[in-house]
């Protein structure tokens, strides 16, 4: 990969463990495509807990200084290498959260790969990838919804149809609080005929749950056996078939009391280590206490294969990301930051380009 001399761009980085107040705003060269690459002009991109994790230093895994952060966005090929077929000039796309990871099961060498973290993310105005690892988005969704779709929707996605059992019409999915998984789990949920349980931090945040279509709602600020709640009020009593567990060791010891026996709890983060966080991630409880038979299944976002099968499904289906009704322009990134920190948003929280 070369570079343009001549032509400059904006790119933020992370230096430190501050925050926010470790993002910085720089010029660097344009970068040229290599044979079997594209550069990407990027339009929007949204926010995960995660970044806030490599920007506090307290990410799980490894995490380079320096590094462009950000995994989820999506632009338009501004220039392809001369060897590429995948793409032409002007396609809509999204690179995918692990690069290297096209199809199959998750390996170790996959790590190396992931954006925002190992390999400079999408938080510049344009970036390199190649054509192997970008996805075309949706037809029927703008550059601001599609830019929610790489780490959050194929989590949410791999979660319920990307494991040894996937998700069919009557079964029950149990999802915690309204960050971008969450919701999304509710979304893909409803429209593949489940029931729907949703714990939530407020009566407002239920309500918009509800519109989104979760059957029943669970305020854990007033229940904190919510996961007993959650098998009783559930189908014949049988407890979630899937779980979307993203409090981690805040929340699993509730998990494993509602889950059904031969159900699946699908582990996607960590967000409350003792009691609920802000967004309504957590229990209070350690440990998995279930007297049921189930899988805890570790869920590491998904491959290029269940991307484009998701983007399959929402284009037939016309569904829409929830996108939050706060907006960010590029050079407010870390205000963005700072307003994802507070758990107010309800959806994704998207930063416009220009």
């Amino acid at each position: 990969m070369t570079s343009m001399p001549d032509k400059m761009m904006k790119q933020w980085i992370v230096q430190g463990t501050n925050g926010a107040e470790s993002l910085h705003l720089r010029e660097v060269p344009m970068p040229v495509p290599g044979d079997y690459e594209v550069l990407v002009k990027f339009h929007a991109a949204s926010l995960n807990y995660r970044d806030i994790m490599i920007t506090t230093g307290t990410y799980l895994w490894t995490a380079r200084d320096g590094i462009v952060p950000g995994s989820d966005a999506a632009g338009t090929i501004h220039t392809t290498g001369p060897k590429v077929t995948r793409f032409t000039r002007g396609t809509r796309v999204s690179p995918i959260f692990h690069l290297t990871h096209l199809y199959g099961r998750f390996r170790e060498q996959n790590f190396t790969s992931s954006l925002g973290a190992t390999h400079d993310g999408i938080f510049q105005e344009y970036a390199i990838f190649n054509e192997q690892s970008c996805v075309e988005i949706p037809s029927h969704l703008s550059f601001r919804e599609a830019a929610t779709l790489p780490c959050a929707g194929v989590t949410a996605w791999n979660a319920l149809y990307g494991g040894p059992r996937a998700l069919k019409p009557g079964d029950t999915v149990l999802t915690q609080g309204t960050g971008g998984v969450s919701v999304f789990a509710v979304q893909f949920a409803k429209m593949g005929g489940a029931e729907v349980i949703s714990t939530t931090s407020s009566e407002e945040k239920g309500e918009k749950l509800r519109r989104l279509g979760a059957d029943k709602v669970i305020l854990y600020t007033e229940d904190e056996k919510w996961g007993e709640t959650a098998k009783r009020v559930s189908h014949r009593g049988r407890g979630a078939d899937f779980i979307v567990e993203i409090g981690g060791a805040g929340t699993m010891g509730q998990s494993g009391k509602a889950v059904a026996i031969d159900g699946q709890i699908a582990v996607v983060g960590r967000r409350a280590e003792r009691g609920f966080s802000r967004d309504g991630d957590g229990d209070g409880e350690g440990g998995t206490h279930s007297t049921s038979v189930s899988t805890i299944r570790r869920v590491l976002v998904g491959s290029r294969q269940l991307q484009e099968e998701m983007n399959v499904a929402m284009e037939v289906n016309g569904l829409r990301p929830v996108v939050d009704e706060r907006g960010f322009g590029f050079g407010e990134l870390r205000e963005a930051f700072r307003y994802f920190e507070t758990g107010r948003h309800f959806g994704k929280v998207v930063v416009d380009f220009e």
